[in-house]
């Protein structure tokens, strides 16, 4: 590898000429960064520019993002072309995220389908479900899959039919089943990193190709081992 190897903060799950795909870790923003801080975009530039020697500016298109305590799959797009392409198929669904969360609680279904109307006021951090005479609301759906529970702590699999803000965090709380860690929305049990709510999963159609393209990321080793050998089944 080399003495003078540059080490960047995620593993690179894929990487062409168009598409680099990174596996995020807990606590980096993925773009937007304050100026003490580093975004998960620039290391991402970096790691380009040092690797085909790349002068000047590195162009990278952020098409999807992960709020700063979740970690898993991040694509970014290598070409202006690619930007578009890619950031269509997220506007249409047609790009499918998957998620796996280990929360308090236990659902009593296996399955379940989620449906809350949705707000996120301007002067605060958190997203709630509307109330009745709420205005500006937004429609959220996910699904839920038990993989497992153990010690009052259940494994969700996770699919979003629709894509808002902080959606899953505020869904599972507003069940009871807040994710491990996340304080934010009433969690009461710690968790090594960030929070225990992972983006295992990336489907997607090649922004050339057309090709479909699955990317997976490993779960974090800092998870409990009965939800390492259970998330993927």
């Amino acid at each position: 590898m080399g003495a003078n190897k540059t080490v960047h903060p995620f593993q690179i799950l894929y990487e062409d000429n168009h598409l680099i795909v990174v596996d995020k870790p807990a606590g980096w923003i993925v773009q937007g960064a304050q100026p003490d801080q580093r975004s998960l975009l620039e290391e991402a530039r970096q790691y380009i520019k040092a690797k085909y020697h790349k002068p000047g500016d590195v162009y990278l298109g952020v098409v999807s993002r992960l709020d700063a305590a979740v970690t898993g799959v991040v694509p970014f797009a290598r070409t202006s072309k690619a930007a578009a392409r890619l950031s269509e198929q997220f506007r249409e669904r047609a790009a499918q995220k998957s998620y796996v969360a280990l929360v308090e609680g236990v659902p009593q279904s296996r399955v379940g389908r989620l449906e809350h109307d949705l707000l996120r006021p301007p002067d605060e951090t958190v997203t709630r479900v509307a109330r009745p005479g709420d205005r500006n609301t937004l429609h959220a759906i996910l699904q839920y899959d038990l993989v497992r529970s153990e010690a009052g702590m259940s494994l969700l699999q996770i699919e979003l039919v629709t894509g808002r803000k902080h959606q899953i965090r505020c869904q599972l709380a507003a069940m009871g089943w807040p994710i491990a860690g996340d304080r934010l929305y009433g969690s009461r049990r710690g968790f090594p990193h960030g929070i225990a709510l992972h983006c295992r999963q990336l489907v997607l159609l090649h922004p050339t190709t057309k090709q479909k393209i699955e990317i997976d990321a490993p779960l974090p080793v800092y998870w409990p081992a009965w939800a390492r050998q259970n998330y993927l089944r």
